[in-house]
């Protein structure tokens, strides 16, 4: 059953919107509408995300980049938005399709990405990184898929401001292989091309992100940094939908690849309350199921 509205959706704070996030993701339950007044900015987006972070016992292993659509970018004084990526999230794509777990009547996508690993800390309360500064405490860059999901299916349709509050419409990130040569690599290589039920449904490269994935780093950090959370050793940055946003239903299959260094393959499978899968946020098995 869906979750009633409630009888003042402007008198929601934060922490009781995170709250209905977070319970409907582990309920694997839709939410019909958003639950409370949309965020009147980004920054307001961002209180319920750090509120919803609060009721995480999962800890982050990293995070998520996206690109706010040129026509919103002047309004929101925003270029991107992001997210956390929590650890039981992340898995390591094998030969077999990775299973991803949408919640039924939500929202779920696959997208291409460029990801870096951190190989240092970054230092507290720095906020003012440019990609060449911030390239410097990389470790390596991978491949890898993002797996984007939320209760709501309306999330992309209401906007950045909406894609803050729920953890950046992130639900999970499969890792490919590490990019050889990846600090000389040009920003062409490797293309990147999304297949859904053996059908193409995007292209791209790393230059299909504005200013390259390092951009997409660099802010990053500065705003991680700004919230308290500066990037740590070992952390991961997925950099953006180098191919495109890929709607994805359970039962259907993608096919991701990375011209001829990587191919990841997924399958999509209704989700179930965390309880009978590990207690995953999302409601997929933990790496002991």
């Amino acid at each position: 059953m869906s979750e009633a509205a409630p009888k003042s959706a402007a008198a929601l704070a934060p922490l009781e919107v995170a709250r209905r996030f977070v319970d409907a993701r582990r309920a694997a339950r839709a939410l019909p509408d958003f639950p409370g007044a949309i965020p009147a900015d980004m920054a307001a987006g961002y209180r319920i995300q750090e509120a919803a972070i609060g009721l995480m016992a999962d800890p982050i292993a990293g995070w998520k980049v996206g690109r706010i659509p040129t026509e919103l970018q002047a309004s929101l004084a925003a270029e991107r938005v992001m997210g956390p990526v929590f650890a039981a999230n992340i898995v390591q794509a094998g030969l077999e399709p990775t299973p991803v777990f949408a919640i039924p009547g939500g929202f779920a996508a696959v997208e291409a990405e460029y990801i870096y690993r951190m190989g240092e800390d970054a230092p507290a309360g720095k906020t003012d990184w440019t990609p060449e500064a911030a390239m410097a405490l990389v470790e390596e860059e991978l491949v890898g898929v993002e797996f984007a999901g939320s209760p709501l299916a309306s999330i992309n349709i209401l906007g950045p401001r909406v894609v803050a509050a729920d953890f950046g419409n992130n639900a999970g990130l499969i890792l490919g292989r590490a990019i050889p040569d990846w600090r000389t690599r040009t920003d062409d290589w490797p293309a990147c091309a999304a297949y859904v039920d053996g059908k193409l449904v995007g292209r791209g490269a790393p230059s299909s992100l504005p200013g390259g994935p390092a951009a997409s780093l660099a802010f990053l950090m500065n705003v991680v940094a700004a919230r308290g959370r500066p990037l740590r050793r070992g952390q991961l940055v997925t950099t953006g939908a180098a191919s495109g946003i890929h709607d994805i239903e359970a039962g259907q299959t993608a096919r991701i690849t990375f011209g001829d260094l990587d191919e990841i393959r997924c399958i999509a499978h209704p989700a179930v309350p965390a309880e009978g899968q590990g207690g995953s946020h999302d409601g997929r098995r933990d790496a002991s199921g």
